[in-house]
């Protein structure tokens, strides 16, 4: 590996084990083998990096998820589906350690990342990209970007919900049997008023 990838692996190292305000610059550097000149040179700022980092960890989650999907028999876009996906991306919340405890700690602090809110928030709106075919059905490259912007919205929207809920109090936060019958409640309320 080249000082670029040695510094991104030894940041999400960092990200994982402190979090995003108490990892610094000689941190990564230590756990990455490189110097600090480097970070500016390949990423523009520690900032920067540990965003790309963050990015990558959570794309690397996105794999996970979609490893997981052979084990999903539920027809796409069914109740059923819904459930079993929803169980699978829980199931990545209760490891300690787990990435999404960092997640809150980056939507917390989105005020003081001006240079690299956007650059998460289009990873944000990407991640709703993914979970729509792994819920829906299809492939992630033909999803147009208004169902991005209605589903994958409603998606991100349940997944940031979630681990809110499951950061908070692991205890009392929602099953995916529990969003799916609130979902199926939605759904024949819905029925009822049609």
């Amino acid at each position: 590996m080249g000082h670029r990838e040695d510094l991104l692996e030894g940041a999400k190292r960092c990200l994982l084990e402190k979090g995003f305000a108490r990892t610094t610059a000689r941190d990564i550097v230590k756990e990455s083998g490189t110097n600090l000149a480097s970070i500016g040179y390949h990423y523009g700022s520690k900032d920067a990096l540990l965003a790309q980092a963050y990015v990558s960890l959570v794309e690397g989650m996105g794999d996970e998820f979609e490893e997981g999907e052979e084990r999903i028999t539920g027809a796409p876009g069914s109740l059923e589906r819904f459930g079993q996906v929803w169980a699978n991306i829980i199931a990545t919340m209760r490891e300690p350690g787990s990435l999404w405890r960092l997640s809150m700690e980056i939507v917390v602090m989105g005020d003081q990342l001006p240079e690299v809110r956007e650059h998460l928030a289009q990873a944000q709106r990407e991640a709703g990209r993914g979970l729509i075919p792994l819920l829906m059905g299809g492939r992630e490259e033909d999803v147009p970007d208004e169902a991005v912007d209605s589903l994958g919205t409603f998606y991100i929207t349940v997944m940031t919900g979630l681990i809110a809920l499951w950061t908070f109090d692991p205890k009392t936060a929602p099953t995916a049997e529990e969003l799916t019958e609130g979902l199926r409640r939605v759904i024949a309320a819905e029925a009822r008023q049609g």
